[in-house]
C-alpha cells in the first residue's frame, strides 16, 4: 500500500514539475508588417509565439496555425474584428504550449527540441485574403496573404532560413490553412530544407446539406469575394475551378507536391453542425440534440452521418 501512494505521489509531482497542460510562451508582434499593409482585420500587427529550439532540432522548426473559422461578409468580420480572431490587441500575452509545441521529450518526443512556433491567427480567411482597399466605415482590413508572408518573413530571419526540416501544421481552419499554403510553404524555405504539412481536423468537405443544398458552398464562395481571395489560392486548383472551389482541401489536396498528412475525425461535430445540419436546413431542431451529443442521436441520424461525406 506504502508503495502504490508513494507511486501515486510522485506521479502528482512529476504532473506539477512538467505540467502537462503545457508551458507559457510569450506573443511575438510582427510589428513591421504593418507597413507593408500586413495586418489584422482591425490593422493590429499579426503576432505569434515562439520557443526556440535546442540541441539536436536547432535547425529544425514546426509552425503551427491556430483555428477559429471565417468570416465571410462585413458583418460576420465586424463581429470578430475586436476580439482576439480580428485583432491581435485582444490577444492574451502568453500561450501554453503543449502536444506537438511541447518541450518535454515525455510529451513530445519527435518535436520537443524543435523550433516551435504557434501562430495566432487573425484574419477571418485562412490567410488567403488581400484587398488594397479599406472602408473607412468599417475599418476592416482583409490582409490575410499578406499576415501569411509577414510571418513567415519574419521567422526566415530569425533562423528559419536555415532549416533541415520543417513542419507546417494547423487545426480546424489553421489546418485548412496549412493545405492551402503547404506548398507555397515549401517553396520559401531553403532548397533542401526537408518539408511536411499536417492538417488536424481541416479537410473541409463540399457537401449537400439534409435539404440538398450546397450551403457551405455559398459561404466559401462569400469567405473568397469579400476577402479577395481568390489570386492566392493554389493555381493548381483556380487554372481549373472557380475560385471557391479551390477553398475545399478535396480540389486542392490531389495537385499538392509537398507530402500533406491528413487527421480528421470519421465524426467531425463542426462538420455536422455546419455543412450536414446546418439551421436553416434543420429549422424545427430535429438535429439539435444529435448535434450537441452523439449518443442522442436517432438510429435514422447515425446511417445519415455514416452515410454522408466521411
Amino acid at each position: 500500500m506504502v508503495d502504490t501512494k508513494f507511486k501515486r505521489w510522485l506521479y502528482v509531482l512529476l504532473l506539477i514539475i512538467f505540467r502537462v497542460d503545457g508551458f507559457y510562451v510569450d506573443i511575438t508582434y510582427v510589428e513591421n508588417a504593418v507597413a507593408k499593409g500586413a495586418v489584422c482585420l482591425d490593422g493590429s500587427p499579426p503576432a505569434y509565439h515562439f520557443d526556440k529550439g535546442f540541441g539536436a532540432g536547432i535547425n529544425n522548426w514546426l509552425i503551427h496555425i491556430e483555428g477559429g473559422g471565417w468570416c465571410n461578409n462585413v458583418t460576420t468580420c465586424l463581429a470578430r474584428k475586436d476580439t482576439r480572431l480580428g485583432s491581435s490587441t485582444k490577444m492574451v500575452k502568453q500561450v501554453a504550449f503543449s502536444g506537438i509545441l511541447h518541450n518535454k521529450a515525455t510529451f513530445n518526443p519527435d518535436f520537443y527540441n524543435w523550433n516551435r512556433v504557434k501562430v495566432r491567427y487573425c484574419d477571418g480567411s485562412s490567410f488567403t485574403g488581400d484587398v488594397e482597399a479599406v472602408n473607412p466605415a468599417t475599418n476592416l482590413h482583409f490582409r490575410g496573404a499578406r499576415v501569411w508572408r509577414a510571418v513567415i518573413d519574419d521567422l526566415l530571419e530569425k533562423g528559419m532560413k536555415s532549416a533541415q526540416n520543417a513542419l507546417l501544421s494547423g487545426c480546424s481552419a489553421g489546418g485548412l490553412t496549412s493545405i492551402l499554403h503547404c506548398d507555397d510553404f515549401s517553396a520559401l524555405l531553403p532548397t533542401g530544407t526537408k518539408v511536411k504539412c499536417l492538417s488536424d481536423a481541416g479537410y473541409f468537405v463540399n457537401a449537400k446539406d439534409l435539404t440538398g443544398t450546397e450551403h457551405i458552398q455559398d459561404i466559401y464562395n462569400d469567405v473568397v469575394t469579400t476577402h479577395g481571395s481568390a489570386k492566392n489560392l493554389p493555381v493548381s486548383c483556380t487554372s481549373r475551378l472557380n475560385p471557391s472551389s479551390c477553398f475545399f482541401p478535396q480540389y486542392v489536396a490531389p495537385n499538392i507536391r509537398t507530402p500533406l498528412f491528413i487527421l480528421n475525425a470519421a465524426y467531425d461535430s463542426w462538420q455536422i453542425k455546419n455543412i450536414l445540419a446546418p439551421g436553416v436546413a434543420d429549422p424545427h431542431g430535429v438535429w439539435h440534440n444529435c448535434k450537441l451529443d452523439v449518443t442522442e442521436c436517432s438510429t435514422t441520424q447515425l446511417d445519415t452521418m455514416q452515410g454522408w461525406a466521411f
